[in-house]
């Protein structure tokens, strides 16, 4: 389980797939104290929760490998990721952690297009749409997470929805980057998830 608080940018230094294209092995260059990433972990990468299959150190930087499965390489961002690309990451909650942005699976439901960008003083607008069936989950003050970052929805119209980007986001996530036509993972948020499905029994 996450929350949405991105605690690092990592950099994809390796990508090996194999021969059935069927698995990616990825592995990410990061900032984290290697004494501290355990065999097993989960960390997300760009909202994206993978499983830590081996860990070290090389010229001063730590790093961690992943696989990313089919499943993963379909329904995510991740089909497109190659040696370079960064990430934004995020270890597992601990008991005890503050919950600083909101209640976050690290499962991405699927993928959001930016329409637009808008850069405004000291922070950006981004209009993005996605699916219909994801859309129906997004709500004008609600939460949603983009690329692993938990954000507040400004405007829904539709399919659309805007989010609004502060300077510190801007400066220490992966969101500086984002332009128009980009591709993103979208996580809606687990409460309008359940609530729809409860309404839905009644």
């Amino acid at each position: 389980m996450f929350t949405g608080i991105v605690t690092d940018v990592g950099e994809i230094v390796s990508l090996t797939p194999t021969a059935q294209g069927q698995l990616h092995r990825l592995r990410i260059a990061c900032r984290y104290d290697r004494a501290t990433i355990a065999d097993g972990a989960s960390i997300a990468c760009n909202g994206v929760c993978l499983t830590v299959v081996a860990s070290g150190a090389e010229h001063d930087k730590t790093w961690f490998e992943v696989d990313a499965a089919a499943e993963t390489l379909r329904m995510t961002t991740a089909k497109h990721w190659v040696t370079g690309t960064k990430l934004n990451l995020e270890r597992a909650l601990k008991i005890g952690d503050e919950l600083g942005g909101h209640i976050v699976a690290g499962h991405a439901d699927g993928v959001a297009t930016i329409i637009k960008r808008d850069d405004l003083p000291d922070m950006a607008r981004f209009e993005l749409s996605t699916t219909r069936e994801l859309a129906r989950f997004i709500a004008a003050k609600g939460s949603v997470t983009l690329d692993g970052v938990s954000l507040t929805v400004n405007t829904v119209e539709d399919v659309a929805f805007s989010v609004l980007i502060i300077p510190h986001t801007l400066s220490v996530t992966t969101v500086g980057a984002w332009r128009a036509g980009s591709d993103v993972n979208i996580e809606v948020d687990l409460m309008a998830r359940y609530a729809a499905r409860l309404a839905e029994m009644k």
